[in-house]
């Protein structure tokens, strides 16, 4: 694995609910290619290798546009080491994610 991406697709939606359902079915893509990745409240970051990741990211436009959406914007971020190893997902996240997230939410 040599590199990673975050992704943040914001589909053209006429309300939230189709909004919901298009980012819900890039989401449902990103599952289907069987990497390594994590849903957060505003991007979905995923592990892999650079040219496949970059092809998700590609992807991820054409399935919005798919789903109903007339245009896409979408920001990524990229950490790619070609020669090595990027911080893992576990890595980089499992010591905020220890406690339960109710514990810590705010009404």
């Amino acid at each position: 694995m040599n590199a990673s991406v975050a992704i943040q697709v914001l589909p053209k939606a006429k309300d939230d609910e189709e909004l919901i359902r298009i980012v819900d079915a890039v989401i449902d893509y990103i599952r289907s290619t069987g990497l390594n990745y994590y849903v957060g409240p505003c991007e979905t970051a995923i592990e892999g290798d650079y040219e496949e990741l970059m092809e998700i990211v590609k992807n991820c436009q054409l399935i919005a546009v798919e789903a109903g959406a007339p245009s896409v914007l979408s920001y990524v971020k990229i950490d790619f080491r070609p020669e090595g190893q990027v911080l893992t997902i576990e890595r980089k996240t499992s010591k905020h994610h220890k406690n339960d997230y109710a514990k810590h939410s705010v009404a």
